[in-house]
């Protein structure tokens, strides 16, 4: 899984950037970033389920070949085996697969690997609408606060703004900001993607949700890392 290191003099660069945008804004622009957004525990379990499941399907088509590879295990001869033994040998095996599926899984790089894309990109807004709940939905007077969160292992970023600026910008004003993030996160620049975001982000509220010059800073301007 790729990992960044985000050093002291990135946090001020995007500390900065934060303030400039906010300056002409009465946006409050929160900046966040994760090294993953969900385990995906139940990935791994559903492919070890899946797994098991296809060995019992293969073995329903064709019972006399796990029959046969049965008895060969059980010590040969051609002799048949009785039904008790052969249907424990099935359910070993079924659990024998299921367990390799699952630790195998068990390895972080892989399972995300395998976990459809589509799941990844629920999970990262799931946990980012959940984060903007948390620390900044309904927390600014006028209801102006917008999280750029950036989930590392996904490879993805989202977007999650207030009623205020809900009300105000259409979504897909934030393509090129979110644009602008991920490019240089996947050359390994996350500051640079950050900065460049938070400034068209900024640009934009400045646009629909201009400084009024009495609106307080309510929300720290400060990078989170989970």
């Amino acid at each position: 899984m790729t990992r960044f290191k985000i050093s002291d003099a990135d946090h001020d660069r995007i500390s900065k950037a934060v303030q400039q945008a906010e300056a002409h804004s009465d946006g409050e622009i929160i900046t966040v970033i994760a090294p993953r957004s969900d385990t995906y525990h139940d990935v791994g379990l559903h492919y070890a389920v899946a797994a098991m499941l296809l060995f019992l399907t293969c073995v329903a088509a064709f019972p006399n070949h796990f029959a046969r590879f049965a008895s060969d295990i059980a010590g040969g001869w051609g002799h048949p085996l009785p039904p008790s033994l052969l249907l424990t040998m099935l359910l070993g095996a079924q659990i024998a697969i299921f367990l390799i599926v699952r630790y195998a899984l068990a390895w972080m790089p892989l399972r995300m690997a395998l976990t459809p894309s589509a799941t990844r990109h629920r999970r990262v807004q799931r946990q980012a609408v959940t984060i903007f709940r948390a620390i900044g939905e309904g927390r600014t007077r006028d209801r102006t606060a917008i999280l750029l969160y950036l989930s590392v292992a996904e490879h993805r970023a989202e977007i999650v703004a207030d009623k205020g600026i809900n009300r105000a910008v259409a979504p897909e004003r934030w393509g090129e900001a979110m644009a602008a993030l991920i490019d240089p996160v996947r050359e390994g620049r996350p500051a640079e993607g950050l900065v460049a975001a938070i400034g068209m982000i900024g640009a934009i509220l400045a646009e629909y949700v201009p400084a009024t010059g009495d609106n307080p800073n309510e929300l720290p301007d400060r990078l989170i890392e989970l």
